[in-house]
């Protein structure tokens, strides 16, 4: 014999417990109350016990009645909330998209625009990773990445957002108190950003050696990643290698200032690549269109 009844007796038998009479069973089932009856009989056989006291008027629970009303009532309660979230899961999926980027790009590019992605699609959410590498790669989890390069990847469908270009930037008190003094830029107090995993990002020395200039002279200060050179940068503590999708909006709002006719291109560009799987994803096409717009409308 099965350990478990059919589902039909069980809810039969939760509508009777919770209801207190049979008749109100049947009325909210929509069946007839000998179905009722039945169903309560065949639980019982099921079970071998009666869960019912016929003696009393009405029926009451036995004690075994009311340690399984318990159960069924736990029971269903799980199941319905499984299946709401579940619901819910499912119709959030397609309002959703992920988005890989890198902890710069994320602070100072994607997340002070994303309000006005918002604005025209407040029906849909955008998860944001950030991890803590700028070798990004496409994984199942992700619907688009957004990386600085050449464009030379093949993991999925790659678009240019806006060509990258490196720059020097600092508060502006500190620029001009450097150039009153004539200091070069080889002389001057400098924030680096290590580089661990790749040479995709240029720092100082290749900055400087592209210029004409010597290697660093002055004592910098060196950092683990953009978001702590910008901080430095702002606290006037040095010059930082500015980058369009780390430093422009701090540029365009005065709190740093480029260092005059200094500004470089070595051709590279931000690219966004869009998972093969996600690639018809209404919520994604949405959010590449945005992206054109937004990377057209430099800086922020």
């Amino acid at each position: 014999m099965d350990r478990l009844p059919r589902l039909r007796l069980l809810t039969t038998f939760e509508a009777v417990a919770r209801l207190g009479s049979m008749s109100q069973a049947a009325g909210r089932l929509n069946v007839s109350q000998p179905a009722v009856t039945q169903a309560l009989k065949a639980l019982e056989d099921h079970v071998g016990t009666p869960l019912m006291d016929r003696n009393t008027r009405p029926a009451r629970l036995t004690e075994a009645g009311l340690l399984l009303a318990r159960a069924t009532r736990e029971g269903l309660d799980m199941i319905t909330a499984a299946i709401e979230e579940i619901r819910a899961h499912s119709g959030l999926e397609a309002q959703r998209l992920t988005v890989a980027c890198t902890l710069g790009m994320a602070t100072y590019w994607l997340m002070p625009r994303l309000n006005d992605f918002y604005t025209h699609h407040p029906e849909l959410l955008v998860n944001v990773q950030a991890p803590p590498t700028d070798m990004l790669r496409m994984s199942p989890d992700i619907d688009l990445v957004l990386r600085y390069g050449t464009g030379n990847w093949d993991d999925g469908d790659t678009i240019k957002m806006f060509d990258e270009q490196m720059c020097p930037v600092g508060r502006p008190a500190l620029v001009e108190r450097l150039m009153n003094r004539g200091e070069s830029l080889d002389n001057a107090p400098l924030i680096h950003v290590r580089k661990v995993e790749s040479r995709q990002w240029e720092g100082w020395s290749d900055y400087l050696s592209r210029r004409g200039l010597g290697k660093p002279r002055a004592t910098g200060q060196v950092f683990d990643n953009y978001v702590q050179a910008v901080q430095a940068a702002l606290d006037g503590r040095g010059l930082m290698l500015g980058w369009r999708s780390i430093t422009d909006g701090h540029v365009a709002d005065g709190s740093l200032v480029s260092w005059p006719n200094a500004a470089l291109s070595v051709g590279t560009a931000y690219y966004a690549t869009v998972s093969r799987t996600a690639a018809s994803k209404p919520s994604v096409g949405a959010f590449v269109t945005w992206l054109a717009d937004q990377s057209t409308a430099q800086p922020r």
